[in-house]
């Protein structure tokens, strides 16, 4: 039967089901989704998972799925960055279509299944431990910064070999102190004038944000403090994303009880929850309300979370924004995959079409980077092989910028272009920098 023409839909994640965990009916089960995408193969160009799965079905004695050996099943897995591009653009099997294929959150499975087994790499744990890491690297920065700076022979090597991280990977800076033990001194006086004045926004910070790179969440500040909107900063937790790659569900489904509870008294305050980072912003609004689907919290923080891009786009049309300068300039805009999995369309390229005279052009490929998957030894030359597509769209007409919503993504793109031959910008920054800028800030 051919691809389904309703719309699709998510099964609630049965994470605390022991079934779940079995390991005989995961097998079955992969082997069942790997046989559909053998067939169809729609997902011949997205990430490695499955241009790697064909290749070994066709180098197969009888190129069928049923001759792979349980190991070559988990490369496929190992593969895969959760990007949530083949459900959410590629693939006409997804639920309610009978074949009922979700084949993100079939390696999230196989990734719990691993975790409950303690298989998980250690690396991969404490990577993962994000604000822990966030508050040492604040605290040392100035020898964080040295030691993991790209091009120092001295103390790459050394990393690369005591954890797999590869020593020509950008490994985010830190900054010396966090985005919101800094943000009191950053928030103007409200602006009575701005049309969306009475409106009140929280700005959750994302790790990245709050420890690495406060730019974007400066720039958000600034753009939305002169619309009128009162704001405030807040970081209760990391979301859990780099914890959900690694398939530990128990970590990420506290860290959702937790932070719904701290955001829900000021949600009904009337505060509107805006998340700086679109992975941030995906697990609240998604990847929460399916692990924990009976907590009224979770469900309230995701029908009162926005994307910063959407939020602006959203105020656009609500009330309309502050008068914004000409700015005629071309604009190469990355479309982030946690962007486009949260099924809003490319709000980062609707809210810079605000600013007149400027050109926005979308790039939709991935970047490559995919979280922490890209900066370890046996991925970076992938990473960079497929976001090299991506980095030649961005850079076909020379822009004057480009910007990405993943802050992951920009640095890496950056490489990415390198790669290709070509000078890359000075910087990648997020859209809403260049929202900033067109506002004088």
């Amino acid at each position: 039967m051919e691809g389904s023409l309703e719309a699709p839909t998510r099964h609630v994640i049965p994470w605390q089901d022991p079934a779940w965990y079995d390991e005989e009916a995961l097998e079955a089960e992969l082997r069942r989704v790997y046989d559909i995408c053998h067939g169809c193969r729609r997902c011949f160009n997205l990430r490695d998972s499955f241009p790697i799965l064909f290749d070994l079905v066709d180098e197969s004695p009888n190129e069928e799925v049923s001759d792979l050996l349980t190991a070559q099943l988990k490369t496929v897995v190992d593969a895969c960055t959760l990007c949530d591009m083949c459900f959410m653009t590629k693939c006409p099997y997804v639920p309610p279509h009978e074949f009922d294929l979700d084949f993100p959150h079939l390696m999230l499975r196989h990734r719990a299944v691993e975790h409950a087994k303690g298989n998980t790499p250690l690396v991969d744990r404490e990577l993962a431990k994000m604000t822990r890491n966030g508050k040492l690297g604040n605290t040392l920065s100035g020898a964080a910064n040295w030691a993991t700076k790209e091009g120092n022979s001295l103390t790459r090597p050394i990393i690369e070999a005591v954890t797999g991280i590869d020593a020509r990977a950008h490994v985010p800076p830190f900054m010396e102190t966090s985005l919101v033990n800094k943000s009191a001194a950053l928030i103007p006086a409200l602006n009575p004038d701005g049309p969306a004045f009475g409106r009140k926004a929280v700005l959750y910070a994302g790790c990245h944000d709050n420890f690495n790179d406060g730019t974007p969440g400066e720039a958000a500040i600034k753009v939305l403090a002169h619309q009128g909107v009162q704001l405030r900063v807040e970081y209760p937790d990391c979301c859990g994303m780099p914890k959900f790659e690694n398939g530990d569900m128990k970590a990420v489904s506290s860290a959702a009880e937790r932070i719904s509870a701290f955001f829900a008294p000021m949600i009904e305050q009337g505060w509107d929850v805006v998340p700086l980072t679109t992975s941030c912003a995906l697990m609240l609004k998604f990847e929460w309300p399916l692990i924990e689907p009976e907590n009224a919290n979770v469900a309230l923080l995701a029908k009162h979370s926005f994307d910063v891009s959407e939020y602006v786009v959203r105020l656009a049309k609500d009330v309309g924004l502050a008068p914004i300068e000409a700015m005629p300039k071309s604009i190469g805009v990355h479309f982030a995959c946690h962007a486009r999995a949260q099924n809003m369309g490319p709000k980062a390229l609707e809210m810079l079409k605000l600013i007149p005279e400027a050109k926005p052009a979308l790039a939709e490929r991935c970047s490559g980077h995919g979280g922490k998957w890209g900066i370890f030894k046996e991925n970076f030359d992938r990473a960079i092989k497929v976001g090299k597509t991506t980095g030649k769209n961005l850079m076909k007409d020379n822009p004057d910028i480009v910007v990405s919503e993943c802050p992951l993504a920009g640095p890496h793109l950056r490489q990415v272009i390198e790669a290709n031959g070509q000078e890359p910008p000075a910087r990648i920054g997020h859209p809403i920098e260049v929202m900033a800028q067109a506002y004088g800030f």
